[in-house]
């Protein structure tokens, strides 16, 4: 962590022990704003600051051909990136369940594995007649009955009457796919969507996302629907609404086999569309996407300059000006590589959804690059199945259909045991592991390599339960301000140590619950700072601003964190970080031996921070949080977002950092 070197000089404004510098804010509180949203504005303001660069880079590349593919080409690779390490190709097993006859097309049920023993669902749609015919794969949005969805048996069927043989596939989370569940296959948790954003926080652990999980599936299903004598393998292409969009478009952005794509009610997480609803479903993010400028009209261009259609509703809850945007941006590089034509925007006055006049285009799309047939497509009556009909397992849940499926949550931790023989073993290297990662996290430098100054300003003077304490706020450029009260023990020039006390809760919650330790730690000479790191305490996040179906408590900062490339527990410790700045160089906190203790999630920080200054002489933790293995071995567990390290699990655990830090580090006792 900084030193007092890297740090720089301190900007001292009137620090008089005592003096109030401001008209007294009451209780403990000391920033004198809604604090609430501290810590998501600055997100927000740093997440335009990663984009800005992007709107130059894309008015350069639609210049020239050669800017335009050099642009498409570069956010190509960093998608792939980002999107995570893939496994290896297996044997698919492929298996047909049963057959539906309909008037002009058979429905045939599917089974096969993409990874060894974890098993896909899907309807193939075969239209009558010889001869091979174009493939299309259908990817389904978030509803839970996913292949059985009307508006998606209506698009496959309009699709197999006009000569096409489409696969729709049950997402992970969907359907007959759920990967969550007990024994008799009931759902832990409330639903796919939760269940998509608590796997890719177990997979971010790993340095894998759920976003590449799905992705495999649907490459699989390529390779499936490439098997079928029915195929014309130079003819594929693929279309999506919703959370089906979005796996179109990460799909037919890295296939090269895909030759036309259709969109419906597309979402990525980019720059405006995070601003304005904030973090989606897990099966959407990507960490690190903001720090690649990765926006929503990027995949779109990866796809370029091959025939894309997009579908809006124009009162879709799906920003409509967001579409539009994307697609202006799209068609620019498509303009350059001399194929305008081959991009298209379909808007219906309706909401969300690939509704009948959305089919028939996305068919007549189709029909027009597929057959050279320009003609519009009606939709007459369709004949819909039940979802039992289109049912592919006996049980209709893998996890009971097949003994020995292996979930997702169930290959996460096996990949994690995997990781435990294979990481660094000895002390040195794990600190070095540790220090390698706070690379790039901390601001105690500045962008021209000087270092950074920080504001350390007075305020008022709170006594309450028996104490008295001086309200700081410590400022750096670029940062959230810090809140911190400051306790000394009376009748000493000099406190015999110094106490940084960080609780899940805030210093408000010290106050209210401990107060008598605070005391106890006076009269024993030690000088007290109660602090809130930043999303904590009165900077938290407030609960109206997150979604409970994520599970997570602070979704939108934790989410924001990751997209950024910044994590929340990294952020925090470069606050601890500044925080021994201020007892370094505050009079009469001086050359005072340093402890920490830390609750919730402080701890993670702590941990990092103790690890690699030793300065702290000891750490204490009311107790150790999960190991991030153990995390694994509860995947339907809830707030994981705030502890997670993309990635961690490849170098150390928790239980690593325990190790190392030996006797500085007790466990479950105060101070």
């Amino acid at each position: 962590m900084a030193t007092r070197a890297k740090i720089g000089l301190l900007v001292w404004l009137g620090l008089i022990i005592g003096h109030s510098a401001q008209a007294q804010q009451p209780g403990p509180n000391v920033l004198d704003w809604k604090a609430q949203t501290t810590l998501s504005t600055y997100l927000f303001q740093q997440l335009h600051a990663q984009y800005a660069p992007r709107a130059a880079e894309l008015d350069r590349a639609a210049q020239s051909a050669a800017g335009a593919t050099a642009y498409r080409d570069s956010v190509r690779a960093r998608f792939r990136r980002v999107l995570g390490p893939l496994p290896s190709r297996t044997p698919l097993q492929a298996q047909v369940t049963g057959k539906l006859q309909r008037p002009g097309f058979q429905i045939e049920k599917i089974i096969y594995e993409s990874t060894p023993k974890h098993h896909v669902t899907a309807n193939l749609y075969v239209p009558a007649g010889k001869g091979k015919k174009p493939g299309v794969l259908l990817f389904c949005g978030h509803e839970q009955e996913s292949k059985a969805t009307v508006s998606y048996q209506k698009t496959a069927i309009l699709l197999a009457q006009h000569g096409f043989v489409v696969l729709v596939i049950d997402p992970i989370s969907q359907g007959e796919r759920m990967q969550l569940t007990d024994a008799a296959g009931k759902a832990l948790t409330r639903g796919g969507t939760t269940e998509h954003t608590l796997l890719n926080a177990d997979a971010t652990l790993l340095g894998q996302t759920t976003p590449g999980e799905e992705f495999w599936d649907n490459a699989r299903s390529l390779d499936y629907l490439l098997t079928r004598p029915e195929i014309d393998t130079a003819r594929l292409g693929c279309l999506g609404n919703s959370g089906g969009a979005t796996q179109t478009a990460y799909f037919m952005a890295l296939e090269p086999r895909m030759k036309v794509a259709a969109l419906c009610s597309y979402v990525a997480s980019g720059e405006k569309n995070l601003e304005l609803t904030g973090p989606a479903d897990g099966c959407v993010q990507l960490p690190g996407a903001g720090r690649a400028r990765l926006d929503i009209a990027d995949w779109p261009i990866m796809f370029a300059p091959k025939p894309l259609l997009v579908l809006a509703g124009r009162y879709d809850f799906v920003d409509y000006t967001q579409i539009e945007a994307a697609t202006t941006e799209t068609r620019r590089i498509y303009r350059a590589l001399g194929k305008p034509e081959q991009l298209d925007l379909f808007t219906y006055d309706d909401g969300h959804g690939i509704s009948q006049p959305k089919r028939e285009v996305a068919v007549a799309w189709f029909r027009r690059w597929f057959y050279g047939d320009a003609a519009p497509v009606r939709e007459g009556n369709l004949p819909v199945s039940t979802t039992k009909e289109l049912q592919c397992t006996a049980t209709g849940q893998v996890n009971t259909a097949f003994r020995d499926e292996v979930a997702l949550a169930a290959q996460h931790l096996a990949e994690a045991q995997k990781l435990a023989t294979r990481r660094p073993a000895t002390a040195a290297e794990i600190v070095a592991a540790v220090r390698q990662q706070q690379r790039g996290y901390t601001s105690a430098i500045t962008s021209d390599g000087q270092p950074a100054r920080v504001e350390i300003r007075p305020l008022d003077t709170l006594r309450r339960a028996g104490l008295t304490l001086q309200k700081f706020v410590l400022r750096r450029p670029g940062e959230p301000p810090l809140p911190l009260l400051l306790a000394l023990p009376s009748g000493l020039a000099r406190p015999t140590k110094v106490l940084i006390w960080l609780a899940d809760g805030g210093k408000a919650a010290v106050l209210d619950s401990s107060a008598a330790q605070v005391q106890a730690n006076l009269r024993q000479g030690t000088a007290v700072v109660l602090a809130d790191l930043r999303g904590l305490g009165e900077t938290a996040d407030p609960s109206a601003a997150i979604d409970p179906k994520y599970y997570n408590r602070e979704y939108r900062n934790a989410l924001l964190a990751l997209h950024e490339g910044r994590p929340l527990p990294l952020q925090r410790a470069a606050d601890i970080d500044i925080l021994q700045v201020f007892v370094r160089n505050a009079d009469p906190l001086a050359g005072a031996p340093v402890e920490l203790r830390a609750s919730g999630r402080a701890v993670v920080p702590a941990l990092q921070v103790s690890l690699l200054g030793p300065d702290i002489t000891r750490l204490t933790v009311d107790k150790m949080p999960p190991s991030y293995q153990e995390l694994l071995t509860q995947p339907a567990g809830k707030n994981v977002y705030s502890e997670v390290l993309p990635g961690v699990l490849r170098h150390y655990d928790l239980l690593d950092l325990q190790r190392v830090l030996g006797e500085r580090l007790v466990v479950g006792k105060t101070p």
